[in-house]
């Protein structure tokens, strides 16, 4: 039931994750952060099974990270969806990750950008994409609400129609989201979405 959805307007990109952990029929924690800083200008949204998820993303940032110390500069978001893209792919006929990934990103030449990578290893640059059972309503919504030129408060309303949809027509539908944004001035958490808080409760 994980919904992960990210869109490009004029000069920015957002991502949007909900923060569910689940295991089966149990939720363990309402707050969880499914979006990743990778650098000051890159974002990595991702789901998938908690492990793999983690595990892998973690990678990635390490890795990118350990690019730029080794050479002085930042991989571009192009060159960073494309090395994910290899270590999922040579991952796949050995110990495959089942994880799905939206890596966003802002480069001072190409601009704001969205890169959709599957578990498959399955890589597309795209305005708008979705992963999990949300991408249902989430992409139909971006579809009929979606235009390149949106300023960041037309894609926030986006964004918050698309976790209303989900909210109102998922079975099962995660009540919490986060939403993050990259543009000029680098990446960042632009706000949470919340309709349940966790509930510290005293040990029995």
């Amino acid at each position: 039931m994980e919904c992960v959805f990210g869109l490009v307007g004029n000069g920015f990109a957002i991502v949007a994750a909900d923060t569910s952990a689940v295991h089966s029929i149990l939720l363990h924690k309402n707050n969880e952060d499914k979006i990743m800083v990778l650098d000051s200008h890159k974002l990595i949204a991702a789901s998938g099974e908690p492990g793999d998820r983690v595990q892998f993303t973690e990678y990635v940032q390490k890795n990118v990270s350990l690019y730029q110390f080794r050479n002085g500069l930042p991989l571009t978001t192009s060159a960073a969806a494309n090395f994910t893209r290899g270590e999922l792919a040579t991952a796949l006929r050995k110990n495959p990750y089942s994880v799905n990934i939206l890596m966003a990103g802002y480069d001072k030449e190409a601009g704001a950008s969205l890169y959709y990578i599957d578990y498959i290893a399955t890589l597309h640059k795209v305005d708008k994409g979705a992963f999990g059972y949300g991408s249902y309503f989430s992409l139909s919504t971006m579809d009929r609400h979606y235009r390149s030129d949106m300023t960041v408060e037309e894609a926030i309303e986006l964004v918050d129609k698309c976790i209303l949809e989900i909210r109102s027509r998922l079975v099962i539908a995660p009540p919490n989201f986060v939403i993050k944004i990259v543009d000029k001035d680098g990446a960042r958490e632009y706000g949470w979405r919340l309709s349940v808080q966790d509930v510290t409760t005293a040990a029995v």
